[in-house]
């Protein structure tokens, strides 16, 4: 059995976004976009990606919205402006490309399957929006996208589920206890893993470089996708511009 640093590890991050960042989010996820600045993409396996979950609307927003109402949830929440309420988070699960394909392709499907039931006791099955694992990619991961949800009260007395994200984050360390945790989880299911190293300055460091790393990709994926569209609207507006000087030229 291998030991230490040659070890692979049970990786599970987080990311709270905004509704300004769904729509984006929805089509990397979803694998919407025309193209895509990240270059470990190969659009040829797109059809190896699979759902655990998948959403009803067809965009994120939507969902959230479906979800919102079904589940009757709470929250004062600021959807748009300067000063925008997280309504959603995202867990990335991976380990690294190695163990996968040591463990081979019936393992490396239940390694997403425990990793799928660990996030439900987290955050609830009806609070996902969307679990998605994507096998086009160098390293197989899920993007696993919930609404966080917690218990309270309203002004009545009476039970109620609201979206509040600084609540269900709050307390201590809760990254490093959500690493802890999912560890112990994937171990138990019998996977071959290590936890990592517990240093908490280089867990937040880790968890800041992670989010970062995803919303720079995110943002290069918003720009190609904004330029096709610049593009569409140029052909679009050529075609107009051909047919009406047809009809100039019919009326003369």
């Amino acid at each position: 059995m291998q030991r230490g640093i040659d070890m692979s590890h049970a990786i599970i991050r987080n990311a709270k976004y905004k509704m300004a960042n769904m729509q984006s989010i929805s089509r990397h996820n979803e694998r919407q976009n025309l193209n895509y600045g990240n270059e470990d993409i190969d659009t040829d396996k797109k059809d190896l990606n699979y759902h655990l979950k998948e959403p009803q609307e067809n965009s994120y927003e939507k969902e959230f919205e479906r979800l919102k109402e079904e589940n009757q949830l709470k929250g004062n929440l600021r959807l748009t402006g300067k000063k925008q309420s997280n309504v959603a988070c995202e867990f990335l699960i991976t380990s690294d490309n190695d163990f996968f394909k040591k463990i081979g392709q019936v393992e490396t499907k239940r390694y997403f399957e425990e990793a799928y039931q660990f996030a439900c006791n987290k955050c609830g099955e009806k609070n996902i929006i969307s679990a998605i694992v994507h096998m086009d990619e160098t390293t197989p991961h899920m993007h696993l996208t919930y609404i966080p949800v917690v218990k309270g009260t309203s002004r009545k007395g009476q039970p109620i589920e609201k979206i509040n994200c600084s609540e269900f984050w709050k307390g201590f360390n809760s990254y490093g206890e959500l690493q802890d945790k999912f560890y112990e989880h994937m171990k138990e299911k019998g996977f071959d893993l290590e936890r990592g190293q517990k240093n908490e300055d280089r867990e937040q460091r880790r968890e800041h470089l992670s989010v970062q790393k995803y919303k720079e990709e995110t943002l290069q994926e918003q720009i190609k996708s904004l330029e096709v569209e610049k593009e569409e609207a140029k052909n679009l507006l050529n075609q107009i511009d051909e047919k009406i000087n047809k009809l100039h030229k019919e009326e003369y």
